[in-house]
């Protein structure tokens, strides 16, 4: 029976207890905690290096995410792919025009996102795409420029101002002030050019054009970078949000229409927070969100091997456990201790060791899959812990707990 001594605080238990957190709580008829499955992770569970967060999750800038080519989607494909960007964190959800093929069914299509809560901006040059759009609930046009400035004030609908070409700032300050004229409310968009077209003084554009109009509503279109530099996203999102953050653009249009930037909704969100919270406490934006250090894990730690051998010579069951140590994976059960730089190679040695002989089909699948995951630990810098998942920030898919034990069933059976 467990016992809680009097007066305690807290009454914390092993790691690898949490997944019957719930039963044991429910036994003892109070609330218990689990700590850490490693135990050199103590520190970091108790305070030693953890990041403060209080107020962490708050923005403000809006994502916009842009549905391209929405006049080809069926209606319930536009509704299913509206509904999961919003889930994902857009605010808005823009419906991409196709140049040149007018829409007719654009009001239809705008008015049932709205029925169903979600706002919506409409990405045309075609004006009577734009009305048709607007009166059916459109929040936000993209974009006007000298081209369909005059008919902006028919739509009474919030606009967002962009130069004819990018260098063209003449052509921008004169639309700004017919809109201003006409009392058409705007927000003003520089636009942002891929890198190697312009980036750098594009980016100094948003900065002249914050300058000149100190309390403008602003947006920055981002899928010039994301969507054309080979590179995951992630990592352009938070540069890119943070510039807007220092800038005071409320808003970001993104895109995922790349492979590589897939997840691009997802990531801004994630990044609009963490950008929020390094300007309002004025620190860097380090081991504050895990959820966006994808590639590679924010610190790996291993056992030394020394570890792992006395590990073998004092455990007496014949688990086999896996880690990676040293730039090798290594295998430990009683009285071994095998390592190889890679799968097929340590699978060898482990049959080849006393052990090997009680390795059946279910074990050597299991020891397979497990050696597959520490190999792209080891070459990615990962963190590996056997019978858990890769960790991959906000792509993470949890794992069922798997292990085989000696006597052929799995953990999950115990």
């Amino acid at each position: 029976k467990l016992e809680i001594p009097e007066g305690a605080s807290r009454t914390i238990l092993p790691g690898h207890l949490k997944p019957d957190l719930e039963k044991i709580n429910d036994a003892v008829g109070q609330t218990l905690e689990c700590g850490p499955r490693d135990i050199r992770d103590l520190p970091l569970f108790f305070g030693g290096k953890s990041a403060e967060r209080e107020g962490y999750g708050r923005y403000d800038i809006e994502i916009i995410a842009e549905i391209n080519h929405a006049d080809r989607l069926s209606a319930e494909q536009l509704l299913n792919r509206a509904q999961a960007l919003a889930a994902q964190g857009a605010n808005v959800i823009d419906l991409g025009c196709s140049p040149g093929h007018r829409w007719n069914g654009i009001g239809d299509a705008v008015k049932r996102l709205c029925d169903e809560g979600l706002r919506v901006s409409v990405d045309s040059f075609d004006v009577n795409e734009v009305a048709s759009a607007c009166r059916s609930g459109a929040e936000l046009v993209l974009s006007v420029n000298s081209s369909n400035r005059q008919q902006a004030s028919d739509w009474d609908t919030e606009v967002v101002v962009i130069p004819d070409t990018p260098d063209d700032f003449r052509s921008f300050e004169e639309t700004i002030n017919v809109l201003e004229d006409a009392g058409v409310r705007h927000r003003l968009d520089p636009i942002l050019e891929p890198i190697g077209c312009g980036f750098a003084v594009s980016l100094q554009r948003y900065a002249d054009c914050r300058r000149r109009w100190p309390n403008a509503r602003m947006m920055m279109g981002i899928g010039n970078i994301t969507e054309l530099t080979d590179v995951d996203s992630a990592g352009l999102n938070v540069v890119l949000l943070g510039i807007c953050q220092e800038l005071g653009i409320q808003s970001v249009l993104t895109t995922e229409v790349i492979n590589w930037a897939r997840s691009s909704v997802r990531e801004c969100d994630r990044a609009r927070r963490l950008v929020h919270y390094a300007q309002t406490n004025g620190r860097p934006p380090k081991r504050v969100e895990p959820s966006l250090v994808m590639l590679r894990d924010d610190r790996v730690t291993e056992y030394p091997t020394s570890v792992l051998d006395q590990m073998a010579s004092e455990i007496r069951d014949k688990n086999i456990r896996l880690f990676v140590a040293g730039g090798c994976l290594h295998a430990v059960s009683a009285g071994v201790h095998v390592s190889a730089p890679e799968p097929f190679a340590l699978m060898e040695a482990l049959l080849a060791s006393k052990v090997g002989d009680s390795i059946d089909r279910s074990h050597a699948f299991y020891l397979g899959v497990e050696m597959q995951k520490a190999l792209i630990a080891l070459t990615l810098s990962k963190q590996y812990d056997q019978d858990r998942a890769l960790r991959w920030g906000l792509l993470t898919v949890e794992e069922e707990s798997h292990r085989l034990l000696r006597d052929g069933a799995s953990k999950s059976d115990q």
